[in-house]
């Protein structure tokens, strides 16, 4: 009721601006409109209401959690966000806006619904019906300036990729669509309680997975324990040396051999597949090349090279080795009998090395003892002469 003229002018100049919508659930989408709304509203005061409507398809969060998770999303625009269970539709906020003592309202919404706003507004301006009444003296339909982030398919993708998101438990890209100080917890919350009005279960899990480039194949395999696996036998490529993988790190292997072990990268190891064989003797022998021959039946072994030589020849060459099982491949007990030779060659090198060293370090110790004989005398004789006593 208006009890004085001063009051009539206020009354007359009273301008709001508002906004209506699902939001359900809210994203940045919906933070965008709300920042424009209050751009276009300046100093004159905004409302921001929230349809009512709830079902596990496309409203999946009550009135009430739609409420709180906006107001907890979009903290400088809480106090707009209003509580009022009489209003469930645009219309129903136009009535409300109304009977609060306005008569000019300017309501805000995304660009592809202006003109479908603009003619059922002032359709029933002046006109009683069972929403209730309004008589605004102004009427003004604007844009948003983007779509309406509550619309279905491609026009709002926002909203219900989000809901599609929570359908199918995947956290990582639904917080993608929230503001970027909403905390974990919030964040977690809000995924929960689109699940759970969807008739999900909730999650209790959250785990944000990122996914990075394909270094190469050969790590992806690895990565995923389709490469190697520990104690299987492989060959370091650049020595020829068959060794035994100890230790499977994050993109190098320990490979243990007959004497020492070495941390090896990926692509510097080769799996034993084709089952091939250094053979039980030492390299050069004839035996030797005779199992060479049958490890590379038709080919000539070269004279004196052993059989290393000429399977890392063929490797280099791109050539495949026997396939395991088949005829004149080795087996599990020729690899036994190979690193067996190796383990004696190996010991074998380091007593003629130990040897070599004993022999060198006696002979340092006769040398310098003959030194000091020698100077003994030189000493000797030189007191004698000194004294005066002829030698």
């Amino acid at each position: 009721m208006i009890n004085s003229f001063s009051q009539y002018l206020v009354e007359e100049e009273r301008v709001v601006y508002f906004t209506f919508g699902r939001m359900n659930p809210p994203t940045t989408g919906h933070g965008k409109l709300l920042d424009v709304l209050s751009k276009k509203a300046g100093r004159n005061p905004y409302r921001i209401y929230l349809s009512q409507t709830a079902d596990k398809k496309k409203n999946p969060l009550s009135y009430s959690d739609k409420v709180k998770h906006t107001r907890k999303m979009f903290s400088k625009h809480g106090r707009s966000i209003m509580i009022n269970k009489t209003v469930k539709t645009a219309i129903d906020a136009m009535t409300a806006l109304y009977n609060e003592g306005f008569r000019k309202v300017v309501f805000v919404v995304g660009s592809d619904r202006v003109r479908e706003f603009d003619v059922l507004l002032n359709k029933y301006n002046g006109k009683k019906s069972r929403h209730g009444f309004y008589n605004f003296k102004s009427i003004d339909i604007i844009s948003a300036g983007a779509r309406d982030p509550d619309a279905e398919g491609v026009e709002g993708m926002s909203a219900s990729k989000q809901r599609d998101n929570a359908s199918k438990n995947d956290f990582t890209s639904f917080a993608q669509g929230l503001p970027r100080g909403m905390s974990n917890n919030d964040s977690r919350r809000l995924f929960n309680d689109v699940r759970t009005g969807m008739g999900l279960k909730e999650q209790s899990d959250f785990k944000r997975h990122i996914q990075l480039d394909s270094v190469s194949e050969t790590r992806e395999k690895f990565v995923s324990g389709n490469l190697f696996e520990l104690g299987e036998s492989v060959i370091v490529k650049k020595t020829d040396e068959v060794g035994t993988i100890t230790v499977l790190g994050s993109n190098y292997v320990i490979v243990e051999t007959a004497d020492r072990k070495t941390r090896q990268w990926l692509d510097a190891v080769e799996k034993i597949e084709e089952e091939y064989s250094p053979q039980k003797h030492e390299e050069g022998t004839p035996a030797a090349a005779a199992y060479a021959k049958k490890m590379t039946p038709g080919e000539q072994t070269e004279e004196g090279k052993g059989l290393w030589h000429n399977i890392h020849k063929k490797r280099k060459e791109g050539r495949p080795m026997r396939k395991p099982g088949s005829k004149g491949a080795p087996t599990k007990q020729d690899f036994k009998d190979a690193s067996e030779a190796t383990d004696y060659m190996s010991q074998a090198k380091d007593i003629i090395s130990k040897d070599r060293a004993d022999i060198a370090k006696d002979k340092q110790a006769d040398k310098i003892k003959h030194d000091r004989i020698l100077d003994r005398a030189r000493r000797s004789r030189m007191l004698k002469k000194n004294r005066g006593i002829n030698t």
